[in-house]
């Protein structure tokens, strides 16, 4: 038992001498050491449990996960080996029961030193680690975890290997815990896009934290400006305030999305929740007369689609509407009317009241 580590500290000796004529010659016999070393422990296992194979077990996957960061050539098979040897000594501590405190301080440390392997199963260790052990990782995970810096929206991640190793850490506690605080806290690290925040929300709404979705929503809205992943955002808001029994806030969404940035996506959304209203027309008449004054190529191509939109959805009694749009547009864009009125036109060739109407605006 003594000799496995001297064993293990040989071949990988040899394997970092990268660069030598040897190193590729020498390879398979010192995995066959290593191997072997893995085989022992197992069978060890068997005829010799207890407190000293536990510590054992600990030295070597420590030596393996030093040789997967110090080799570039073998270090797919030496991460593999100490995933192995490391099921062992999950296996290993469910038959001595260890100081959970202490093990669960070996678990961290073995994550936190070696960001490149092995992933450490915390359901391997259940039994092992009891709640108090559990207790104990979890506060300090948390506590290294907390001072880390939110990647603000627009910014590039900074995952060094500090940082990407204590998220590896708390994304495998907050699955195994199931605890929504701690995947809250993990995923409000990096908000660096829309998606992020859409992330959290959906996260939040589907652990019937509604209220808290909603912030969120806010927040990603605000960050985001219309871009990226706004649509998305405004979705889960509206299907929020709907269930919530709150229509009118779901239309104030849309309606302060659509001011921040046009979209015929947007005015869509905002017709669909109250055409059936009384409401409507004031209020699509605020959004066209918003594009007038707005009078940007974004908004002026939305003010196009808006157009043909109603032009395919309208009634007889807002023939003369959808006429005066047309004639705010070309005063909008004189130079493409033109071209755009054609297009109309074609479009509604057999719409002869249309087209009469038309004339009569001299369009």
């Amino acid at each position: 038992m003594d000799s496995l580590p001297a064993t293990v500290a040989s071949a990988l000796v040899e394997s970092n001498g990268e660069g030598t004529g040897s190193e590729n010659t020498d390879w398979p016999g010192r995995w066959q050491a290593l191997t072997a070393v893995s085989v022992e422990l197992q069978s060890l296992l068997v005829t010799d449990p207890g407190p000293e194979l536990v510590a054992l077990i600990e030295r070597i996957v420590t030596q393996l996960a030093d040789g997967v960061a110090t080799t570039r050539r073998h270090r797919v098979e030496l991460a593999e080996l100490a995933h192995r040897v490391l099921g062992t000594h999950a296996r290993a501590c469910a038959q001595t029961e260890p100081d959970p405190v202490r093990l669960a301080d070996w678990l961290l440390d073995l994550q936190l030193q070696h960001p490149e392997a092995p992933d450490v199963s915390l359901a391997a260790y259940a039994g092992a680690l009891d709640d108090e052990g559990l207790q104990h990782y979890r506060e300090r995970a948390v506590a290294l975890f907390e001072p880390l810096p939110v990647i603000g929206f627009g910014e590039t991640g900074r995952y060094d290997r500090a940082r990407w190793a204590l998220l590896r850490v708390m994304e495998e506690l907050a699955e195994y815990t199931d605890d929504v605080d701690l995947q809250l806290l993990v995923l409000s690290k990096d908000l660096s896009s829309g998606w992020h925040y859409l992330q959290v929300a959906t996260m939040l709404r589907d652990n019937a934290r509604s209220g808290e979705a909603l912030e969120w929503v806010e927040r990603g809205l605000r960050a985001v400006g219309g871009r990226g992943a706004a649509l998305r955002l405004i979705d889960l808001a509206v299907e929020e305030h709907l269930r919530r029994g709150m229509p009118q806030r779901a239309v104030a969404v849309c309606r302060e999305a659509f001011f921040a940035r046009p979209n015929l996506d947007v005015y869509l959304k905002i017709r669909a929740l109250v055409v059936h209203t009384d409401e409507w027309p004031p209020l699509r008449a605020e959004l066209v007369q918003h594009l007038v004054q707005d009078g940007s190529r974004l908004a002026v191509e939305v003010y196009r689609r808006i157009v043909e939109v109603e032009l395919a959805r309208r009634g007889i009694e807002e023939q003369e509407l959808v006429v005066e749009w047309l004639e705010q547009l070309r005063g909008l864009q004189p130079d493409a009317f033109a071209d755009y009125l054609d297009h109309i036109k074609s479009r509604h060739v057999a719409d002869r009241q249309l087209l009469d109407e038309l004339s009569k605006r001299g369009l």
